[in-house]
């Protein structure tokens, strides 16, 4: 049997994806959190046929990555691919670099920052043995450098770039994947010329897929899992109002790019069934004497107002 295979409860290889795994960095001082990104890939039940690992504008970092991944990874089943971002964009034109010269049919997404259960690739690709789906979204699992403030509601997760609660608990299609974790079949992407932005480039994916493909051929696959690093700067009221603001702000200028593909049901869907799902859990954490439900339900509010007024900031401009 093919190391590449996947094997079903009757110990017979069903299916066989050919998966690139990609990776994009831009920082030295994410070194070791890069590292243990790639070790999980090379950890994995079923492995890729190919790593390509993409430097975001960063010489210093691509000159020791092609010094010291080789002997680093040496005892992994493929050889790493060290490439450097072509475009003036960052992270959008990153991953479009990598998706280029990538030979798998499937394309991979791991952040630099996160590492990947040994099920995770498995997980990922098994729904691409309908021909129909044409993106898989994974669940990131936040990993805190420090205790998560008891004050940030759970839906909210998103702003760290992980699994928020509202999310499907099986496999289900989804409006947006988390790039973080997520793939796509390569024909696709490219057929729309890659990814359209640096910022929303998850979102970007998602909604171009759904356009073109119809909204059960992205799909959220929460049993395919990584761990994602959460730094202790980013648990403040600071990082967290900012978010919520800024991100929405650029959301604008995603849509508007988008031109047919664009579609604000996601969005609204989100602020219906957080406020109405979290005014049952948190109204139950409450009475079961947790005094901090109130608090994370009206920071929640404030944050969908946050988002609100980002949008409205961004359509002014």
């Amino acid at each position: 049997m093919s190391e590449h295979q996947t094997v079903d409860q009757a110990g017979t290889p069903p299916f066989s994806p050919r998966v690139s795994v990609i990776v994009c960095a831009y920082t030295l001082d994410r070194w070791s959190l890069i590292l243990e990104s790639l070790s999980s890939v090379a950890r994995q039940e079923l492995q890729p046929i190919e790593v390509i690992l993409c430097i975001d504008h960063n010489e210093i970092l691509f000159d020791k990555c092609v010094a010291e991944l080789p002997s680093f990874l040496k005892d992994a089943p493929w050889h790493v691919r060290v490439i450097q971002n072509r475009f003036e964009t960052r992270l959008g034109g990153a991953r479009t670099s990598a998706s280029e010269v990538a030979t798998g049919e499937i394309l991979a997404f791991l952040d630099d920052d996160a590492s990947a259960s040994s099920s995770w690739l498995r997980c990922l690709t098994m729904a691409y043995m309908d021909q129909n789906v044409v993106a898989v979204g994974g669940a990131p699992i936040a990993a805190y450098e420090t205790a998560r403030p008891k004050w940030i509601p759970y839906e909210c997760n998103w702003i760290f770039g992980c699994a928020y609660r509202g999310l499907p608990e099986q496999r289900a299609p989804i409006d947006h994947m988390i790039g973080a974790n997520m793939s796509v079949r390569r024909e696709a992407l490219l057929s729309w010329g890659g990814f359209h932005s640096d910022n929303h480039d998850d979102m970007d994916l998602s909604h171009r897929a759904v356009h073109a493909y119809g909204a059960r051929a992205v799909l959220y696959e929460p049993s395919a899992t990584v761990s994602h690093f959460v730094p202790k700067e980013r648990l403040t009221w600071h990082y967290f109002w900012r978010r919520c603001f800024f991100v929405n702000k650029g959301k604008v200028k995603a849509f508007r790019d988008m031109d047919n593909a664009s579609n604000l049901g996601a969005e609204l869907r989100f602020v219906r069934r957080s406020l109405s799902r979290a005014l049952i859990t948190e109204g139950r954490e409450l009475a079961r004497g947790d005094v901090f439900a109130p608090v994370r339900y009206l920071a929640l509010v404030a944050a969908i107002a946050l988002g609100g007024a980002g949008a409205i900031v961004g359509r002014l401009q």
